[in-house]
């Protein structure tokens, strides 16, 4: 059995020992991070809020598809650095993402995101309950 990465490169060939090593070896590919966020709601609103500094409105795809949001997007580093001449490395650039899972059901029409000093804020409106009449049949 060979095992790939996403590059089609093998990891472990079928003669060879896997190492756990080789099962994590992401050398070659572009891992994504995961967006922090806080969740908040009132009455009528979900508002969702992240940090995300160094990301252009461009970089940015928001889709809300049932009571699941998706926020998509890349921090892009403008300088090439190399590796030996960091002496901290502690911010993440590159893909990342954040999925979640709204407590209530959304109005898709009336969403609203912003962008303001690498904050994100997205505004999602409830949308109220269908009432159902139950009618007496004879």
């Amino acid at each position: 059995m060979i095992f790939k990465k996403k590059n089609n490169e093998p990891i472990v060939k079928e003669d060879d020992e896997p190492s756990i090593n080789s099962w994590f070896d992401y050398e070659n590919e572009e891992m994504e991070g995961q967006l922090a966020i806080d969740v908040f709601q009132t009455d009528k609103k979900i508002i969702i809020k992240s940090t995300i500094a160094g990301v252009v409105p461009e970089n940015l795809k928001i889709s809300l598809h049932n009571d699941l949001l998706t926020i998509r997007g890349r921090r892009t580093l403008k300088e090439n650095v190399s590796e030996e001449n960091y002496l901290y490395r502690e911010c993440y650039w590159g893909p990342f993402s954040r999925s979640i899972i709204l407590p209530s059901e959304v109005d898709n029409k009336k969403v609203e995101a912003d962008l303001e000093n690498g904050v994100l804020t997205i505004t999602l409106y409830k949308s109220a309950p269908n009432k159902i009449e139950v009618k007496l049949k004879d």
